[in-house]
Protein backbone atom coordinates (compact mmCIF):
# COMPACT_ATOMS: atom_id res chain seq x y z
CA UNK A 1 0.00 0.00 0.00
CA UNK A 2 1.23 3.50 -0.79
CA UNK A 3 1.47 6.40 1.62
CA UNK A 4 1.74 9.94 0.28
CA UNK A 5 3.34 12.62 2.44
CA UNK A 6 1.49 15.95 2.63
CA UNK A 7 3.99 18.80 2.47
CA UNK A 8 2.40 21.21 4.96
CA UNK A 9 2.60 22.33 8.57
CA UNK A 10 -0.84 21.81 10.08
CA UNK A 11 -2.89 22.91 13.06
CA UNK A 12 -5.89 21.31 14.72
CA UNK A 13 -8.30 23.96 15.95
CA UNK A 14 -11.61 24.61 17.65
CA UNK A 15 -13.30 27.67 16.13
CA UNK A 16 -16.35 29.77 16.98
CA UNK A 17 -17.70 29.14 13.47
CA UNK A 18 -16.29 28.73 9.97
CA UNK A 19 -16.97 32.30 8.81
CA UNK A 20 -13.30 33.28 9.02
CA UNK A 21 -11.81 29.97 7.86
CA UNK A 22 -10.49 29.72 4.32
CA UNK A 23 -12.41 26.64 3.23
CA UNK A 24 -10.88 26.93 -0.25
CA UNK A 25 -7.40 25.99 0.97
CA UNK A 26 -6.01 22.88 -0.68
CA UNK A 27 -5.86 21.19 2.73
CA UNK A 28 -8.76 21.92 5.08
CA UNK A 29 -11.00 19.63 7.11
CA UNK A 30 -14.05 20.63 9.11
CA UNK A 31 -16.03 18.73 11.67
CA UNK A 32 -19.18 20.07 13.28
CA UNK A 33 -21.15 18.56 16.16
CA UNK A 34 -23.62 19.90 18.69
CA UNK A 35 -20.62 20.58 20.95
CA UNK A 36 -17.93 22.08 18.73
CA UNK A 37 -16.64 23.26 15.37
CA UNK A 38 -13.32 21.65 14.56
CA UNK A 39 -10.91 22.68 11.83
CA UNK A 40 -7.71 21.14 10.52
CA UNK A 41 -5.82 23.55 8.30
CA UNK A 42 -2.39 24.83 7.36
CA UNK A 43 -0.86 26.63 10.32
CA UNK A 44 -0.45 29.74 8.19
CA UNK A 45 -4.24 29.76 7.62
CA UNK A 46 -5.55 29.44 11.19
CA UNK A 47 -8.47 31.90 11.38
CA UNK A 48 -8.63 34.73 13.93
CA UNK A 49 -11.78 33.35 15.59
CA UNK A 50 -9.96 30.30 16.94
CA UNK A 51 -10.94 29.21 20.47
CA UNK A 52 -8.18 26.63 20.91
CA UNK A 53 -5.42 25.31 18.68
CA UNK A 54 -2.68 22.74 18.61
CA UNK A 55 0.15 23.41 16.15
CA UNK A 56 3.08 21.35 14.84
CA UNK A 57 1.25 18.56 13.03
CA UNK A 58 2.28 16.79 9.80
CA UNK A 59 0.19 14.46 7.67
CA UNK A 60 0.16 11.68 5.15
CA UNK A 61 -2.64 10.02 3.21
CA UNK A 62 -3.29 6.55 1.97
CA UNK A 63 -2.79 6.90 -1.78
CA UNK A 64 -5.70 6.22 -4.07
CA UNK A 65 -9.41 5.91 -3.56
CA UNK A 66 -10.40 3.36 -0.94
CA UNK A 67 -13.47 1.25 -1.46
CA UNK A 68 -15.87 1.33 1.47
CA UNK A 69 -15.80 -2.48 1.64
CA UNK A 70 -12.09 -2.48 2.57
CA UNK A 71 -11.50 -3.14 6.25
CA UNK A 72 -8.59 -2.75 8.64
CA UNK A 73 -6.53 -0.21 6.70
CA UNK A 74 -6.63 2.54 9.29
CA UNK A 75 -6.49 -0.03 12.08
CA UNK A 76 -3.26 -1.53 10.75
CA UNK A 77 -1.58 1.86 10.36
CA UNK A 78 -2.68 3.04 13.79
CA UNK A 79 -1.47 -0.24 15.35
CA UNK A 80 1.98 0.12 13.78
CA UNK A 81 2.24 3.68 15.03
CA UNK A 82 0.90 2.78 18.49
CA UNK A 83 3.55 0.04 18.78
CA UNK A 84 6.09 2.81 18.14
CA UNK A 85 4.46 5.09 20.76
CA UNK A 86 3.29 7.58 18.11
CA UNK A 87 -0.09 9.20 18.66
CA UNK A 88 -2.30 10.06 15.69
CA UNK A 89 -5.19 12.26 14.68
CA UNK A 90 -7.10 10.62 11.82
CA UNK A 91 -9.44 12.25 9.32
CA UNK A 92 -11.38 10.40 6.67
CA UNK A 93 -12.81 11.72 3.43
CA UNK A 94 -14.97 10.04 0.83
CA UNK A 95 -11.86 8.89 -1.06
CA UNK A 96 -9.28 8.03 1.59
CA UNK A 97 -7.86 8.44 5.08
CA UNK A 98 -5.45 11.09 6.33
CA UNK A 99 -3.26 10.49 9.37
CA UNK A 100 -1.66 13.34 11.30
CA UNK A 101 1.17 12.98 13.78
CA UNK A 102 3.04 15.58 15.75
CA UNK A 103 5.92 16.94 13.64
CA UNK A 104 8.52 15.67 16.12
CA UNK A 105 7.24 12.09 15.53
CA UNK A 106 6.63 12.32 11.80
CA UNK A 107 9.94 10.86 10.54
CA UNK A 108 9.66 7.99 13.02
CA UNK A 109 6.10 7.32 11.82
CA UNK A 110 7.14 7.25 8.18
CA UNK A 111 10.10 4.97 8.96
CA UNK A 112 7.88 2.59 10.95
CA UNK A 113 5.43 2.34 8.07
CA UNK A 114 8.26 1.83 5.55
CA UNK A 115 9.68 -0.93 7.78
CA UNK A 116 6.25 -2.60 7.69
CA UNK A 117 6.04 -2.76 3.90
CA UNK A 118 4.41 0.57 3.00
CA UNK A 119 5.72 2.50 0.00
CA UNK A 120 6.30 6.15 0.87
CA UNK A 121 5.82 8.88 -1.76
CA UNK A 122 6.54 12.57 -1.42
CA UNK A 123 3.62 14.82 -2.50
Amino acid sequence: MEIEIIDAELSICKVMDYSQANLNEDFCFTGKTNEENSLVCKTSSVPPNVIARDDDWRAFRIKGELDFSLTGILSRISSILAENKIGIFAVSTYNTDYILTKAKNFDAAINALRDNGYTINQN
